[in-house]
C-alpha cells in the first residue's frame, strides 16, 4: 500500500481543483441549490466527457478509465471542498459502486458505459421510515410473478431521485435481501421531492406500486453487495468532508488574519489561536482517516470495512465542528444567510447523518474489530 500520491494524481487533483473553482463557486451553488433538479447539464457534460470523472474508477471493459479509489478519494475531496453540487455522489459512490461489486457481468454491461459516459444518472434506494442504514432497515418486500419481479412499498433519503435514470433498489424476497433495477419511466414509480436542511444534495422520496424491476446479481445475496458499497461510499463521503473541512478552516484562518478588535487582529488573541490550532489538528487527523481508507478501498484491502467506519466517524464530527468553529470565528456575520459558513455548516451536518452518524459507526467498529 502506498502511503503518498504520485505525480500524476497530484495532476488530477490540480485539475479538478481549477474546474471546480471556474464552475462551482459560491454563487453557483446558491444558484443550483435553488432549483429542482440542482445542477447544471453542460457542467455535468463536462465532468464526464471531457474530464472523464464519472468513469474514473469503472474498468475500460465497461466503458470507464480504470483507474482506481485513491484516485476517487482526492476527486471527492475537491468536490467536498467546492459544495459540488450534481448527482456525481449517487452515480459514482452508489449506484456505479453498487453494480461494480455484484457478481451480475450482464448487469454491469448494460449499464456502466451509460453511466461512465454521463449520459445516464443513477442512485440507490436503501433507507426506509426507520433510518437504519444496514440490513435490517430493509423492509420493502420484491415478489416474482410470472418470472417478473415487482416492488412494492416507500424508499426515503434517496441522493438526486428525482433526476436519476436508473434506481437501483434494496428489497427483500424469501431468500433475503436483493437488488433490483428500476429505470425512472417504469410505470407504478412515483418520485417526490424532499425538504431537505442542506439544499446543496437533493433527496427524494420514492414510492412503488406494483413496480416492475430487474433483479441484479443473486437473489439473497444483496446485502454483500450494498454492504461493500457502503464501505466505499463512506469512504468516499469521508473524503468530501475532509474537502470540507479544509476549507472553512481556510476561511476562519483568513478571517482571524483580518479581522481587527481593541487594534489588533483577533487571530492573535489565545482564545482563537487555541481554536484554529485545535481545528488543524483534527482537520490533518481526518485527512490521514480518508487518504488511508482511499489507499485501502485501492488495494482492495480486508481492512476496508474497520477503516469505513473509522474514516466516517472521525471526519463526521472533524467536519461538524470545524463548520461550527467558523460561524463562532466570524461571529455575527458567520450566522448571516449572505455568508457561506452556513451552506458548509449544513452540509457537514447532513453529512454526519448520511450512512450512520459516528455513534452507529463506532459500534459498527467494535462488532468489525470484535470488541
Amino acid at each position: 500500500m502506498k502511503f503518498t500520491f504520485s505525480a500524476e494524481q497530484d495532476e488530477l487533483r490540480a485539475t479538478v481543483h481549477r474546474f471546480l473553482d471556474l464552475k462551482s463557486s459560491e454563487a453557483e451553488v446558491r444558484r443550483l441549490m435553488d432549483t429542482p433538479q440542482g445542477y447544471d447539464i453542460e457542467v455535468w457534460k463536462q465532468i464526464s466527457e471531457q474530464l472523464g470523472l464519472v468513469g474514473l474508477a469503472v474498468p475500460e471493459e465497461f466503458g470507464g478509465s480504470g483507474f482506481g479509489y485513491a484516485e476517487l478519494t482526492i476527486v471527492f475531496e475537491e468536490m467536498g471542498r467546492a459544495l459540488f453540487c450534481g448527482p456525481y455522489f449517487s452515480t459514482v459512490a452508489l449506484a456505479i459502486n453498487l453494480l461494480l461489486n455484484s457478481d451480475d457481468n450482464a448487469a454491469k454491461a448494460k449499464y456502466l458505459p451509460a453511466l461512465a459516459g454521463g449520459e445516464k444518472l443513477a442512485t440507490v434506494a436503501l433507507a426506509e421510515k426507520s433510518g437504519l442504514w444496514d440490513q435490517t432497515g430493509v423492509n420493502m418486500h420484491a415478489t416474482s410473478t410470472g418470472g417478473q419481479w415487482i416492488l412494492d412499498g416507500e424508499k426515503l433519503y434517496v441522493l438526486d431521485g428525482t433526476v436519476a435514470d436508473l434506481i437501483l433498489v434494496a428489497a427483500r424476497t424469501s431468500a433475503g435481501v436483493s437488488v433490483f433495477a428500476v429505470t425512472s419511466d417504469t410505470p407504478g414509480l412515483e418520485v417526490e421531492a424532499l425538504s431537505t436542511m442542506d439544499q446543496t444534495r437533493k433527496q427524494a422520496r420514492i414510492r412503488f406500486e406494483s413496480t416492475p424491476a430487474e433483479l441484479i446479481g443473486t437473489d439473497g445475496e444483496g446485502w454483500t453487495y450494498i454492504s461493500r458499497m457502503l464501505d466505499l461510499a463512506a469512504i468516499a463521503l469521508a473524503a468530501e468532508q475532509v474537502g470540507g473541512a479544509q476549507f472553512v478552516l481556510d476561511l476562519a484562518v483568513d478571517y482571524a488574519k483580518t479581522r481587527v478588535q481593541f487594534g489588533k487582529p483577533i487571530g492573535s488573541f489565545q482564545a482563537i489561536k487555541h481554536k484554529c490550532a485545535d481545528l488543524l489538528l483534527e482537520v490533518e487527523s481526518a485527512r490521514s482517516a480518508a487518504y488511508y481508507g482511499g489507499w485501502a478501498a485501492d488495494d482492495d484491502s480486508e481492512e476496508v470495512p474497520v477503516v469505513a467506519s473509522l474514516a466516517k466517524a472521525y471526519c463526521s464530527e472533524a467536519y461538524l465542528h470545524a463548520a461550527a468553529e467558523n460561524i463562532q470565528i466570524h461571529g455575527g456575520i458567520g450566522f448571516t444567510w449572505e455568508h457561506p459558513a452556513h451552506l458548509y455548516f449544513k452540509r457537514a451536518k447532513s453529512s454526519e447523518l448520511l450512512f450512520g452518524d459516528p455513534v452507529y459507526h463506532r459500534e459498527l467498529l467494535a462488532q468489525r474489530i470484535g470488541i
